[in-house]
């Protein structure tokens, strides 16, 4: 079982960028800056009591637009279960499972696209499975295929509806091991990756730069420093990435907030809401209580036990 709450989805063209203060195209052979940090799941030392986490890096040619490969197992006794939580990237997936199903609402085993979730993403995990999934950078996906990724939105589909996957599910499921999914994913994507996206190529710069520093709490900031316009960056977002500038820096920022509170954060909230950009503690707890269900106060100490 899975939920996640949805936003309207945006289709329309995408204007070129033209003010020449915007970074040019990075070389191919150039690795791209970070564009995710490690937040995320909730409750991360509790949360890996149930499942194993691992992040294998991807061919380095796939780095323009893969930001790394995941993989998730789990084997949980009897009739337990646990729910995973998590506070989703600005990020498109690409998924091969197994386990009990359905699970999104269908059945297992599936190669699945996750869209961008713009709420708290929960999956019930029981019995034994395993993930293995791609993460691509904030647009990636858009600049890899050429779609519009704003349809998927809030949205889990079967892969081969989007991508000729031929056998990929097949040959996932009976691999020996991380390594040679690697492997075999590799592959999938090299056959398939596209020529250079001028566009994309700045938009990720953009990206970059609203995780990097987190002085930039507003898109009238992003645009004043990259030299673009406000409708422009908007479009760009929701053609490339799926959610707008203004989602992206907000859920940067709780991020932020969730590691810190994770990691025994032993200050003032006031203060941690002044430090990460809120204009007071009350906007950040009520922006927190929203995605996270909780208020930053109860985070710390609230920590589910499987069922």
């Amino acid at each position: 079982m899975a939920r996640h709450v949805g936003e309207s989805s945006y289709a329309g063209g995408v204007p070129a960028w033209t003010n020449a203060t915007v970074p040019r195209t990075l070389p191919p052979d150039l690795p791209r800056p970070p564009t995710a940090s490690e937040a995320g799941p909730l409750r991360p030392a509790e949360a890996l009591q149930h499942f194993t986490l691992d992040r294998p890096a991807a061919h380095p040619d796939l780095d323009p637009w893969v930001e790394r490969y995941w993989c998730v197992r789990w084997s949980l006794p009897g009739r337990t279960s646990y729910l995973s939580q998590v506070l989703t990237h600005p990020a498109v997936h690409l998924t091969v499972e197994s386990g009990l199903g359905p699970r999104h609402g269908i059945a297992m085993p599936a190669a699945l696209l996750h869209g961008v979730v713009t709420r708290r993403f929960e999956v019930e995990l029981s019995g034994s499975g395993r993930v293995f999934g791609v993460k691509f950078r904030p647009g990636g996906f858009g600049a890899f295929t050429g779609h519009d990724v704003a349809v998927w939105t809030d949205r889990v589909v079967p892969l081969a509806d989007v991508l000729d996957t031929g056998d990929l599910r097949e040959r996932i499921l009976a691999a020996d091991d991380d390594r040679q999914r690697v492997r075999l994913m590799d592959g999938f994507l090299l056959e398939r990756r596209p020529g250079p996206d001028p566009t994309y190529e700045r938009l990720l710069g953009v990206v970059a730069d609203m995780l990097a520093d987190r002085g930039l709490t507003s898109v009238r900031a992003v645009c004043e420093r990259h030299g673009v316009g406000q409708r422009t960056l908007q479009r760009l977002f929701r053609r490339y990435v799926g959610v707008g500038p203004k989602w992206v820096l907000q859920r940067f920022r709780l991020h932020d907030a969730q590691a810190m509170l994770d990691e025994g954060w032993a200050g003032d909230l006031s203060e941690l809401a002044a430090r990460l950009g809120w204009f007071d503690q009350a906007h950040f707890a009520r922006d927190f209580r929203d995605l996270v269900g909780v208020p930053p106060s109860g985070y710390a100490g609230d920590q589910p036990a499987a069922r």
